[in-house]
Order: structure tokens, then C-alpha cells, then sequence
């Protein structure tokens, strides 16, 4: 088996175990802290939190695109990598009943928990489907806006990742990433860890790569709107200043 698929099939078995235990985070270091609190810590408001399912909110992410994205009324939404479901009960709240929010992961048991809470939280705009970002189950210039919380990340080709996206956006689409970068070298140890690849890690890649790869997918007016620092308890002393986290925008 390549390494590329080695490490999707090793995230995926993480993702379903925190699916099925109902809480965890991208640093496993961080999982005693309180998810609430976390989830504030990235940008998330106690008005936010409180409007939706307490099961959605697991300690993933690394910011929050919906609060950056402008969602409006009527526009059809896609987040990539969507999990629980946490930002896609936030975007569908945004943009109405006559918007549409999609949601897109590759954990089976990530998008039955997210499909349960639909249900039971009674949303009509909202459809999750199965599915692997570099190969998304959606239509050609289908979607206003795209976003994304900590995951394009994990995946091993990301140029294949915004290929995708730029794909099923409408012509003046807009994306707003939120996810983990690097300034500086990562020990070599730690990018071949596939604990470090499930909990954001190892995957991250450049900043300025990142950004020139969004360029290179055929993306324009590609701006970081939002960045700091990230750390979290216990983390590896020598990532210390290392591991940034950015909120990007972008249009087709």
C-alpha cells in the first residue's frame, strides 16, 4: 500500500474511533481540556455553541470559517471535511431556508453521527454526503462558497484538493480555509508519525507553499485574512513556534 494511502486509512480509523466516543481533538494533547472551552478558544461564541447540538462540538478545528466566510441568505455551501457537522449547522443557520449546506467526509461513522443530528435537530438545508476532498461527490460549478476547519491537512495531495474545489465552485466563488501551517523545519521523525499526520501535524505544509498552491489550483485574490501561532499543552518543544494557524481567502 502507498504512504498516501496508508495515512488516509490510518486517519479515518481515528476519526471513527472519536466519531464513536463522541469527543476528542486534532492534538490529542489537548483532549482534557474542556470542549466548550476550546471550541471558544478558536474563535467559536458562546451564542454559536449553545444554538446547536452539544455533540457536535468535539475539540476539532482550528478556527472558525463561518464566522469570516460573510455566509448569505440563499447561498449553497460546502465544507470540506465536515465531521459532526459543527460548521454546518453554524452556515446553515446563515444562509436560510433557502440555502443549501453540504457537507463532505471521509469517515463513515463521522457522517452518521452528523446525519443523526440532523434529523433530530429537524434541519431541511442541510445533506452530508461520504466522501474523500481530492474527489468530491459534487457537481461542476455547483457551490457559492466552500469552507473547511483543520482538514486539508490530513490529506497527502492538497494541489489535488483545490483542483476539486476550484471545480464544483460557481465562476466568483469564494473559499475560506481555516487550517494549519508551518513556518520553519519539522523534524523529519515527526512528518513520517501517522499519529502526527491524525492529529494536524505532520500534514501541514509551507505557508507560503499553501498559498501557492491555492495560486496554482487557478485560484485568485488569495489573502490570509486572519492568522496566530499555535500551541497546544504538551506539544512537541520542538514545534514550538512552528505550527501556524491561518484562515484564508480566496475566489475562482
Amino acid at each position: 500500500m502507498k504512504q498516501g494511502k496508508k495515512i488516509k486509512k490510518f486517519v479515518k480509523e481515528r476519526y471513527g474511533k472519536i466519531a464513536a466516543k463522541g469527543n476528542s481533538c486534532c492534538s490529542s494533547s489537548a483532549c482534557n481540556l474542556d470542549l466548550v472551552e476550546q471550541a471558544k478558544s478558536m474563535g467559536y461564541t458562546e451564542q454559536e455553541i449553545s444554538s446547536i447540538s452539544g455533540e457536535v462540538v468535539m475539540g476539532l478545528g482550528c478556527g472558525n470559517p463561518t464566522a469570516l466566510a460573510e455566509l448569505k441568505e440563499g447561498e449553497t455551501v460546502l465544507d470540506l471535511g465536515s465531521g459532526g457537522g459543527l460548521d454546518v449547522f453554524l452556515a446553515a443557520k446563515k444562509v436560510g431556508e433557502k440555502g443549501r449546506v453540504i457537507g463532505v467526509d471521509m469517515t463513515p461513522e463521522m457522517v452518521e453521527k452528523a446525519e443523526a443530528i440532523t434529523r433530530r435537530g429537524n434541519y431541511k438545508n442541510v445533506e452530508f454526503k461520504v466522501g474523500e476532498i481530492e474527489n468530491l461527490p459534487i457537481e461542476d460549478n455547483s457551490i457559492d462558497v466552500i469552507i473547511s476547519n483543520c482538514v486539508i491537512n490530513l490529506t497527502p495531495d492538497k494541489l489535488a484538493t483545490f483542483k476539486e474545489t476550484f471545480r464544483v465552485l460557481k465562476p466568483n466563488g469564494r473559499i475560506l480555509i481555516s487550517d494549519l501551517v508551518t513556518k520553519g523545519k519539522i523534524p523529519e521523525d515527526v512528518r513520517q508519525s501517522f499519529n502526527a499526520w491524525a492529529e494536524c501535524i505532520a500534514g501541514a505544509m509551507d505557508r507560503q507553499e499553501y498559498l501557492n498552491t491555492i495560486t496554482k489550483a487557478g485560484f485568485r485574490d488569495v489573502t490570509v485574512v486572519a492568522e496566530h501561532t499555535y500551541s497546544e499543552p504538551g506539544i512537541d518543544e520542538r514545534l514550538a513556534g512552528k505550527i501556524i494557524s491561518v484562515q484564508i481567502k480566496a475566489y475562482k
